[in-house]
């Protein structure tokens, strides 16, 4: 399965001022898999060139697991214990689970495809070119994670928990961002434009060092008069 390369793409300045650097996607070609034949996962395990098919990993204990080469195929991951695990050129598609631990985890080059999470915890971990397409997030933690060149595109995230995450080339093209927690982020060429639904409970001052639509700006003009003190009456 492979990703698109990166292009330049302009904002609304014709002169290149109002440019957006777009993220650069992963482009993940598995070589042929093996058929995981075990049962749960081992701490510090290492699976290079496995595919797991409906395995149910609920309650494993994974910690420090590098998979690389893998394909997760519509695995059960409730209360999965994968802290610090890495993902390495890996496909998860149409995964699902509630209090699937990934702190401290880093993705590197993996697609993340119609997943069905309930309160993911990825705090602190570190994302770099990570597609996460189609599907339903719900309580995200990315608190104090790293992102680089990640692209959110067709999917649903309630509730994300962006607080004191880092996000250098972000791109939410398609989806759905309701009630987001963006205090104390740090953005830099994240582009919300295409957003579907922009809904920021928290942070909405936050948003220097992304690009917005017109729409959007007019939608978040209250949250924006009210960051800065000013009263608008008819």
């Amino acid at each position: 399965m492979a990703g698109r390369g990166s292009t330049g793409r302009r904002g609304a300045g014709a002169d290149g001022k109002g440019a957006v650097a777009s993220a650069r996607r992963p482009e993940v070609r598995l070589p042929p898999l093996v058929a995981y034949a075990g049962e749960g996962l081992e701490p510090d395990g290492d699976y290079d060139g496995v595919r797991f098919e409906e395995t149910e990993l609920a309650d494993a204990s994974g910690p420090g697991a590098r998979f690389m080469d893998c394909e997760l195929r519509g695995c059960g991951l409730d209360r999965a214990e994968l802290v610090r695990a890495r993902f390495v050129d890996s496909v998860l598609t149409g995964v699902r689970g509630v209090g699937t631990d990934l702190s401290e985890a880093s993705l590197r080059d993996v697609e993340i495809v119609d997943a069905r999470l309930g309160g993911a915890q990825l705090h602190g971990a570190v994302l770099e070119r990570v597609l996460v397409r189609g599907g339903k997030i719900d309580y995200l933690n990315l608190r104090r994670a790293r992102l680089k060149d990640v692209v959110f595109e067709g999917c649903v995230l309630s509730e994300p928990d962006f607080g004191g995450a880092h996000l250098v080339r972000v791109e939410f093209r398609d989806c759905v961002l309701r009630r987001a927690d963006l205090s104390a982020v740090r953005m830099e060429s994240v582009d919300l434009r295409t957003v579907a639904e922009l809904d920021i409970a928290r942070g909405v001052e936050r948003l220097a060092g992304a690009v917005i639509s017109p729409s959007q700006l007019m939608e978040l003009a209250p949250a924006f008069a009210a960051q800065i003190g000013v009263r608008v009456e008819a």
